[in-house]
């Protein structure tokens, strides 16, 4: 079981319970998916499309090695010639993580990732939305320990969500302080 889970059943489960005073633990929020997407359209625009396919693969390739999960591309739904953009042409990708892979992804984040990005002071409670879902927006796939900063030739950001069953605000911020993310 990953360390992070272990926290949630052992420690936050009860302390929410106490706080909310929910009547079982199947009513307290947990964290159920983490969403992980970038979008790399400004670097492939106007290239050639062997080139494309060559940085949309690195990309992909990156963002798989730290989550751990083979990346989707996501492609254009229609062309847009002001932006040179065709129809089908790959500009982003994404990432669903679930359960095990899911609190070793939050566990790498919360510990290594964010405080190793420049001019970290905290997440910002703004952050996370009226449904109680946290969105982290990280400037440097380099912050992840699994990528080499040699090897890595496209320094791109991406964002990560995190899905709680939370009701409110209120309640997801309480759910992300007490799992251990660095809330202001």
């Amino acid at each position: 079981m990953p360390r992070l889970q272990e926290k949630y059943i052992k420690e936050v489960r009860p302390a929410m319970r106490e706080k909310f005073g929910y009547k079982n633990d199947l009513a307290v929020p947990r964290i159920e998916k983490v969403i992980i997407n970038t979008g790399f359209g400004r670097l492939i625009s106007g290239k050639a499309s062997d080139e494309q396919k060559k940085i949309s693969e690195n990309i992909v390739n990156d963002l798989s090695l730290i989550t751990g999960q083979k990346a989707v591309p996501t492609k254009a739904k229609k062309s847009i010639s002001a932006f040179k953009i065709r129809e089908g042409m790959a500009l982003g990708a994404a990432v669903t993580l679930r359960k095990k892979r899911m609190y070793d992804f939050l566990d790498r984040l919360i510990n290594i990732a964010l405080p190793r990005s420049r001019d970290f002071r905290g997440i910002e409670q703004r952050s996370v939305d009226q449904s109680g879902n946290l969105t982290v927006g990280i400037k440097e796939q380099i912050v992840f320990p699994e990528i080499s900063t040699e090897k890595s030739r496209f320094i791109f950001g991406f964002e990560a969500i995190v899905v709680s069953t939370a009701k409110s605000q209120k309640e997801g911020i309480e759910l992300f302080k007490l799992m251990g993310f660095p809330i202001k």
